[in-house]
């Protein structure tokens, strides 16, 4: 009756099911053969969202908005800077450097939202 039993599972193959024994001992799972670190992927949708975040940034933007975010998060080649240190190049108040990024990131949110529900947060 055992054997029976085990008879509708002989075509599964367990993912830790070792299947070999390398050189120095160690078990060759399924896993190790099939596992793959590639993140084409991640990658490729990383970069389609920062070009068209990029593109936003560009057409949606006022010139002082999109130089407040640019300096704020360190876009390009900028390394990011505090908004005290946005408001000092610019010759502006802190608050008011807060008041110009807090309206450029709600244009974008709002353009990423109406495109991509995902990006909504």
């Amino acid at each position: 009756m055992f054997f029976r039993a085990q008879k509708k599972y002989a075509c599964e193959v367990s993912w830790e099911e070792t299947i070999d024994i390398d050189k120095d001992g160690n078990p060759l799972t399924y896993g190790d053969i099939i596992c793959c670190d590639d993140t084409v992927f991640e990658d490729l949708d990383l970069k389609m969202h920062t070009e068209r975040a990029f593109f936003y940034i560009r057409t949606l933007l006022s010139e002082r908005e999109r130089e407040i975010i640019v300096l704020r998060y360190g876009l390009g080649k900028h390394p990011p800077k505090t908004q005290r240190e946005v408001a000092k190049m610019l010759g502006i108040s802190r608050s008011y450097v807060s008041r110009i990024e807090k309206k450029a990131l709600n244009i974008l949110r709002e353009k990423f939202g109406a495109e991509t529900p995902e990006f909504k947060n």
